[in-house]
């Protein structure tokens, strides 16, 4: 009974600290098998955020209810993410050739470039969730949410891996999800950006708009400066594209259509 949903599970496993019974590596394929559900994933952590949010706010006012949400989101991802942005933002700046960006980026100490991109990402997400209504800010975490790991999907299609293979904690795959992947994956995504949608297509057009343009960087600097994509950069372009969104919405609250 657990082997058809094995995929799921291993998204499961690989996203979240949330105990998956039975969710074996089956082969070295299971990271190409579990991808598609990465968006799916991603809008669950974002309903178990934005339940936080909204209960939060039925007790506390301010900025508590967005700081519980946020929190919920980094604890059930082991800060998976967040410690991908403080490594990327290490690597990228604090190195001059690809070998020592590369070994910056492996090494699991935080430096200055890291520790401000790690509080700016926090602090950005804390602030800007706070400064949207509730309803609203919790339909918003659950498509910054999907939409990042969408974001972590392509960036895996779209570069190659720019790591030691050999020495990688994950076997990243060579090959490129299937077009039947590819359908789940973008469902999925359509149904974490759903409920932002019907609550406000202005807001959630504006939110992906941004949340593109500043998703794109990480990819486009690693394809640079390292030559693909490592797991930290993939976690720096999910917190990218959490802070796009959240910051499109917010600008579309405060100024409406045009």
């Amino acid at each position: 009974m657990i082997r058809p949903l094995q995929p799921l599970l291993n998204a499961i496993q690989f996203m979240t600290i949330v105990p998956t019974p039975g969710a074996d590596r089956l082969d070295d394929d299971w990271l190409l098998s579990a991808a598609k559900y990465f968006p799916l994933v991603g809008a669950l952590i974002g309903l178990a955020s934005a339940a936080v949010l909204l209960a939060g706010s039925a007790i506390w006012t301010g900025i508590v209810p967005a700081v519980l949400a946020i929190l919920t989101g980094t604890i059930l991802t082991g800060a998976l993410h967040e410690d991908g942005i403080a490594d990327t933002a290490d690597g990228l700046f604090g190195g001059r050739t690809r070998e020592q960006r590369l070994l910056i980026i492996k090494d699991s100490r935080i430096g200055t470039y890291g520790a401000i991109a790690l509080v700016s990402s926090l602090v950005l997400r804390i602030a800007l969730l706070a400064s949207l209504p509730g309803w609203l800010g919790a339909a918003a975490l659950v498509a910054a949410h999907s939409l990042g790991r969408s974001g972590i999907l392509l960036t895996m299609s779209a570069i190659p891996y720019a790591g030691n293979v050999a020495t990688a904690k994950l076997n990243y795959p060579t090959t490129r999800i299937d077009q039947i992947g590819r359908m789940w994956a973008s469902a999925f995504t359509v149904l974490g950006v759903l409920w932002l949608a019907t609550t406000d297509v202005w807001a959630a057009g504006c939110g992906l708009a941004v949340a593109v343009v500043l998703g794109v960087l990480p990819p486009l600097a690693a394809r640079r400066l390292l030559g693909g994509y490592t797991g930290d950069v993939l976690g720096a372009t999910e917190q990218m594209i959490e802070i796009g969104l959240l910051l499109g919405v917010a600008a579309a609250v405060g100024h409406g259509p045009i």
